[in-house]
């Protein structure tokens, strides 16, 4: 059965309060799902997440100045808090960010003077007497409609939108610049950063990934295709080409490679809730770094080391330029994200343990259970074991996300959403 590549999904995002949850795919599409509350007569069924709302967000396009054509494929969404009845959220392909406001209507107006109840207007010489017009109730519908269209100040492709703690601004980042945004404006956007060489020949490194920081309004980081961490401060000047911090790993010489730069790329980075930590993922590993120390990290995850004497065939499939995300959980104990063969993995800080789980039809039939996943990595296979050599590297979870309260999560399987919780007994 061959899946459809517009069906592929690309990000996956709970809101503030986690009763919603949106994907975007590669059609364009965005797909919201809704928390359904718990019934009285099932309360061992926690509530399911169910499709709210569909909309086209994006649309094919072609840029005639460049002979390019503009992907539809949604890159990020990013919940604004919800602040009245309607919920509204960002999304962006590789050039055009947009705000979409989603909102209820339930009544509708019924006995208006100048049109007759089919929407045709009525001859003003028959209007003899003035009707009020009332709200009668109707079935629920949701609708999705854009609200702002931010175009034309990225001449690369964005790779990151993020929220900032003022709720009225917003940064969107592409492979050299990050510009500014205020949510009412969309004609201008404040560049913060630029990173563009006076010749492009001397382009050593891109901007991976940027995001805001949770309570400070004037703090964000970008991470580097070079593996470095940047955290700048908007108060120290209007652009932020000297960074107050800078984040880097010392290399460990022994294990130098032909493949040492293409790996320490930073694919993602993601404060902690509290603001006192970020994550960042390579191809290889997970790193929390505090804030408050700039030469390594305070912890490190190895996510699929078995990899390491297989990045010649992961070269050149393609496979190690897969971008991963990586997610906290809601308290900032645990952190999650994806490899290969559909598996994901997840790490508690407190017990340091870890564990691989897997995302297939088979293992996610409802209420059963998740069985822990290991991968053999030479010598003789344990029963249970999967061999390396038999790893499906077009099965990826590049894309997981992490109730902002619960312990419930999303992962994204190709074009697939599972959504995976707690067992409460």
């Amino acid at each position: 059965h061959k899946v459809h590549d517009t069906d592929i999904i690309s990000t996956v995002e709970f809101n503030y309060s986690g009763e919603l949850l949106a994907t975007g795919d590669k059609g364009g599409r965005v797909v919201i799902f809704q928390h359904e509350q718990e019934s009285k007569n099932r309360p061992h069924l926690r509530g399911e997440y169910n499709v709210y709302s569909t909309f086209q967000s994006h649309e094919p396009e072609f840029d005639y100045l460049k002979s390019l054509e503009i992907e539809e494929k949604i890159n990020k969404i990013r919940w604004l808090p919800q602040q009245n009845a309607a919920h509204f959220l960002l999304s962006t392909n590789d050039k055009t960010i947009k705000l979409w406001k989603i909102s209820e209507r339930d009544k509708r107006a019924e006995g208006y003077n100048l049109k007759d109840e089919d929407g045709r207007l009525r001859d003003p010489f028959r209007i003899t007497s003035l009707r009020v017009p009332v709200l009668m109730p109707m079935d629920l519908m949701v609708e999705a409609s854009p609200r702002r269209i931010f175009a034309n100040a990225h001449t690369y492709h964005i790779n990151s939108i993020s929220v900032n703690s003022d709720h009225e601004t917003y940064l969107s980042a592409d492979d050299l610049r990050i510009n500014l945004w205020h949510l009412e404006i969309t004609d201008r956007s404040f560049n913060i950063v630029d990173i563009k060489p006076a010749n492009m020949e001397e382009l050593t490194e891109v901007i991976t990934a940027a995001e805001c920081h949770p309570h400070q309004c004037n703090v964000f980081v970008y991470s580097s295709s070079k593996g470095t961490i940047r955290l700048c401060d908007m108060r120290a000047a209007a652009l932020c080409d000297r960074h107050s911090k800078f984040f880097e790993e010392p290399e460990d010489p022994s294990s130098r490679s032909f493949f040492s730069e293409i790996i320490s790329s930073i694919s993602d980075v993601k404060f902690s809730h509290s603001g006192r930590y970020m994550m960042t993922r390579d191809y290889l590993s997970v790193k929390v770094w505090d804030l408050n120390m700039e030469n390594r990290p305070v912890e490190t995850y190895q996510v699929h080391e078995y990899l390491r004497s297989k990045l010649c065939s992961l070269y050149e499939n393609d496979c190690i330029f897969d971008k991963f995300e990586c997610c906290w959980n809601g308290s900032d104990s645990a952190i999650m994200t994806g490899s290969y063969n559909n598996f994901f993995r997840m790490f508690d800080r407190n017990t340091r343990r870890d564990i691989t789980l897997e995302a297939s039809r088979e293992s996610s039939k409802p209420r059963a259970t998740l069985k822990p996943r290991k991968v053999s990595t030479g010598g003789k296979r344990k029963k249970d074991e999967i061999s390396v050599d038999s790893l499906d590297f077009n099965k990826k979870i590049l894309h997981t996300a992490w109730h902002p309260k619960d312990n419930v999560i999303a992962v994204a399987a190709t074009n697939n959403l599972y959504i995976f919780q707690d067992k409460i007994n």
